[in-house]
């Protein structure tokens, strides 16, 4: 037996002796959903922060005098720090493990959300607001590679679609939870408050991760018939374990350059799927309440309640895209067309966004809108993909070039609205260029990414 199964086997038996049950229950438990549901809450949570802007923004421009391009630019700065520092997360992640590095960020960028309400009362909002979304993006940096190790330890190659589909859809649930709350704290106390009050959630759920999330080897309840399952299935379970002290660590040292990611060019047509995804999400967390505000005629109390609907159907797309997914592969499709197949379907369904310029009614807007975001969630599923193709030594790292690579969207996407906006004046060529990058995704998996299966690694 290798050091690293002696290890695992080791924190197992710990864990059977602390609890008996544990060893002697044959009905298997199903703790990976609870694990499931903590790193949805915490997606959802990030989202909700990074998107706090798009909904403060209305009051805060007229307020504050902020332009559309100073506002592009704004919403611009998460994403740099995120995508810089999204690599180096991987890494620290791969290191600390999940649980620690995920409290810590959490904590980090609550603060840092509850300084943006604060500006007012320092002056030069502009630069200061840049700075906090930067430092806010790199707070955030590790929620990715975190969730990406969490899905493939605590799940099995059958259920990683659903666990993926579901952790994904936290962009939606946020986006359903959050706005209208936001956009009543907009429009009852003002656009501080928005800040404020999601900074101190966000202290509430960190202490919820920190309680609840453990490791599979080491959770106090989860028994021998559920550990045994997550094995079986090529679930990693041994990814990390922790010491006696109580911190995790990694029981292999990851191996190989991030270069090798880039030279796969089923990665490499992956990473281009993922930026056109998250281009098409960034419009959503960003400009989309605007858009209904300036173009459509809703105010912000409307624009918050109103975006609830579409956020609503991209959850529905987003969860129900995992179990069409796992029913392929379970019917004997091959994991390439399991993945491909709700692909194909949803991100062709997001370019319906384009037929928006051809309406006028507000309500078929909505409708349309409806749409493009179920079936930009039914087409997202590459946090499964990146659980199904990751080298096992790199988990994080991939996970991390993955966001990274995706969110680039986020430095580009709203920064040319912001400045197709000005130039134009409405949001009819901003629709078409978002559209357009669902159509180019569906090209990248079927012409590029080739056969899905997992990187192994050269020596």
């Amino acid at each position: 037996m290798s050091e690293p199964d002696r290890c695992v086997a080791t924190a197992a038996s710990m864990a059977d002796a602390l609890n008996p049950a544990r060893a002697t229950t044959t009905t298997q438990t199903r703790f990976r959903f609870v694990t499931l549901a903590l790193i949805t809450l915490v997606l959802a949570l990030s989202t909700g922060d990074r998107a706090a802007l798009s909904v403060a923004g209305s009051g805060m421009a007229k307020e504050l005098g902020v332009t559309s391009v100073e506002m592009g630019y704004l919403f611009s700065a998460y994403s740099w720090a995120y995508v810089i520092f999204l690599i180096p997360s991987g890494w620290l992640t791969d290191r600390l493990g999940s649980k620690l590095t995920m409290m810590l960020a959490i904590v980090i960028w609550s603060a840092f959300t509850i300084c943006m309400g604060l500006v007012h009362y320092v002056g030069l909002v502009v630069p200061l607001l840049l700075a906090l979304r930067f430092l806010l993006g790199v707070a955030e940096s590790p929620v990715g590679p975190a969730s990406g190790r969490v899905i493939a330890a605590w799940f099995p190659s059958s259920e990683r679609g659903v666990a993926g589909a579901i952790f994904n859809s936290a962009q939606y649930l946020s986006i359903a939870l959050f706005t209208p709350l936001m956009g009543w704290l907009s429009h009852a106390f003002g656009w501080q408050y928005v800040f404020i009050v999601m900074g101190a959630i966000g202290f509430g759920i960190a202490a919820i991760w920190w309680k609840h999330y453990f490791l599979p080897v080491r959770h106090p309840k989860m028994n021998r018939a559920e550990l045994d399952f997550l094995r079986a299935g090529d679930a990693l379970v041994d990814l990390e374990t922790r010491p006696s002290g109580g911190q995790e660590s990694k029981l292999e040292k990851p191996r190989g350059s991030v270069l090798q990611l880039f030279r796969s060019r089923m990665l490499a047509g992956i990473f281009i799927g993922q930026y056109c995804i998250t281009a098409i999400t960034w419009f959503f967390m960003t400009w989309f309440p605007i858009y209904l505000v300036k173009d459509r005629g809703f105010d912000i109390l409307q624009a918050g309640f109103v975006a609830m609907v579409p956020a609503l159907f991209g959850l529905l797309g987003g969860v129900s895209s995992g179990f069409v997914s796992d029913h392929l592969l379970r019917s004997g499709r091959s994991l390439s067309l399991a993945r491909k197949i709700p692909i194909t379907i949803g991100l062709l369904m997001s370019a319906s966004i384009i037929l928006c310029n051809y309406v006028a009614s507000p309500w078929l807007v909505v409708a349309l809108m409806s749409a493009a975001f179920f079936g930009k969630g039914f087409g997202s599923l590459g946090w499964a993909i990146v659980a199904d193709t990751a080298p096992r030594e790199m988990i994080g790292m991939t996970g991390g070039v993955f966001n990274a690579i995706g969110n680039c969207a986020g430095i580009v996407t709203p920064v040319v609205i912001g400045y197709l906006l000005q130039s134009s004046g409405s949001f009819s060529s901003a629709l078409v260029f978002v559209g357009t990058h669902g159509i180019v995704a569906v090209l990248s998996y079927w012409f590029i990414v080739g056969r899905i299966e997992r990187l192994k690694l050269a020596a």
